[in-house]
């Protein structure tokens, strides 16, 4: 299955849910932090991100996409 397009919000919580945190805000940034990992930005201020820009976050954060997520 295709990686989909994603608003912040759920982007956030499924970066969440791979054991990410929310560090802070930077301007218009979340900033996600994980223990062995650099710290990611995630745009708080879009509508939804186009599914390319999805892939690419989604590379940083180390999450793989599957079927049914």
């Amino acid at each position: 299955m295709k990686v989909p397009s994603l608003k912040p919000r759920d982007l956030k919580k499924l970066a969440e849910e791979h054991g990410w945190k929310h560090a802070r805000t930077s301007g218009g940034h979340w900033i996600m932090t994980k223990e062995g990992y650099r710290s990611v930005p995630i745009s708080s201020h879009v509508g939804e991100f186009p599914r390319s820009f999805v892939r690419v976050i989604l590379k940083q954060l180390g999450i793989k996409w599957k079927v049914g997520e």
